[in-house]
């Protein structure tokens, strides 16, 4: 894992992720977000390419069912991975480092949703003390780079506490 290094992304970071990993408007949409205060977007470096990401969605969520029964909890969103570089632990790293970041700010809690069919990202999750929610899965809303349009996903939702007991 070398060099490896985890960072909030910068303003001078956007060219450089959306050349690597393209979804040119989702990284637009999370810069404005983050410059709002409404979340914070995490790179993976290796050297000076961008290797992965992770987006911590601190605001309210936009599915309904999330803002009544988690409210005020964050969610990580959009891990992504260059597919150079999956399978090498990139994404333990972001989430974890995504986690840290959060227990910082004093969250108990943190959510993601994780499309039905995704069963290698769930194992993960579940790997890292991600439990299913016991409610029914969830319509979830991502950013397309298409023409406006949302793309909708059937999701279930994870949670993990992330304050320790003493």
């Amino acid at each position: 894992m070398g060099n490896l290094h985890i960072r909030r992304a910068r303003p001078a970071d956007l060219e450089r992720l959306i050349r690597e990993l393209g979804q040119r408007r989702f990284f637009a949409d999370r810069f404005a977000r983050q410059a709002g205060r409404s979340g914070t977007l995490l790179t993976a470096w290796r050297g000076n390419r961008p290797v992965g990401v992770i987006y911590l969605w601190l605001e309210a969520a936009e599915e309904e069912e999330l803002r009544t029964r988690l409210p005020g909890t964050p969610i990580l969103n959009h891990l992504e991975i260059h597919a150079d570089h999956r399978g090498r632990g990139i994404g333990t790293r972001l989430i974890t480092a995504a986690e840290r970041r959060l227990r910082m700010l004093g969250f108990a809690e943190v959510a993601l949703a994780v499309e039905v069919t995704n069963e290698r990202a769930a194992r993960l999750y579940k790997r890292l003390g991600y439990e299913d929610w016991p409610y029914p899965e969830v319509r979830c809303y991502s950013l397309t780079d298409g023409k406006g349009e949302r793309h909708v996903e059937i999701c279930r939702i994870m949670v993990k506490p992330l304050l320790r007991e003493v």
